[in-house]
């Protein structure tokens, strides 16, 4: 199994810290979030990753394959993934957001999934949103599974009840998978330079598509801009005697 990373944007919020890299390769706890994810990746028994990039691919270095999104700068990070199409038709693959840090398990949890298309939720996306937002709800996303099926994701609300989790950022196609995704790309057309994923998701949900959902709970953040990387960095130096729930780091 392969897996492929989406690195293909600036990261325009993490503000002088990818003026001359890629958002990837801003650091966090020491380490570049790229290095993080190939790290969780190989630990989960995943050791051929392709890496999808556009914005200063030129910095980026590594034991893995390069694809490009040469319209990177006008379009969405589904036409990104579309750049791996080639390795998505052939094999099954965990998909990743350059953005986050994530423990292993939650990868080998995804790769071991049943499901010609599947997503990664956090349970207990409450605690890593009330340390980034002063109310949770302004920024969460309506988030319904059941028996393992995704009903809904992505739209927004006030309702608590709406939300059993946060969808991460971690995925997997089979090639039937992404069979379908091609054909609803067909079908879009155009329009579809700016789908982001979690619309995507949306789209084929309404088409009837089945979406596994695979549960995780905590060891996981994602990085939209220097303060969470500031955050994540104090959260995982405090020293008291319960570890901090998405510390996302393990014992090699």
């Amino acid at each position: 199994m392969k897996a492929i990373i989406l690195a293909a944007g600036r990261g325009s919020r993490m503000g002088d810290r990818t003026r001359d890299l890629p958002k990837c390769q801003a650091e966090l706890a020491g380490r570049t979030l790229l290095d993080w994810q190939l790290s969780a990746l190989r630990a989960a028994g995943i050791d051929q990753t392709v890496v999808a990039c556009g914005y200063r691919e030129e910095t980026l270095r590594g034991n893995f394959t390069k694809v490009r999104n040469e319209r990177w700068a006008e379009t969405n990070m589904v036409r990104t993934l579309e750049c791996a199409r080639d390795h998505l038709r052939s094999e099954p693959c965990v998909v990743s957001y350059s953005d986050i840090a994530y423990h292993p398990d939650h990868a080998r949890a995804l790769a071991m999934s049943d499901g010609d298309i599947a997503i990664t939720y956090d349970a207990l996306w409450h605690d890593l949103w009330s340390a980034r937002f002063s109310d949770p709800l302004d920024d969460a996303e309506t988030f319904l599974q059941e028996d393992g099926r995704l009903m809904a994701i992505g739209g927004k609300t006030k309702d608590i009840r709406e939300i059993q989790g946060q969808y991460m950022g971690l995925l997997r196609f089979s090639p039937v998978g992404w069979s379908v995704v091609e054909r609803k790309l067909a079908e879009l057309g155009s329009s579809a330079d700016r789908l982001d994923m979690t619309s995507l998701l949306r789209l084929l949900l309404a088409d009837g598509v089945r979406v596994d959902a695979v549960r995780t709970e905590g060891r996981w953040c994602e990085a939209d801009n220097q303060e969470d990387l500031a955050l994540y960095g104090k959260m995982i130096g405090n020293t008291g005697a319960t570890r901090w729930t998405h510390d996302w780091r393990w014992e090699p």
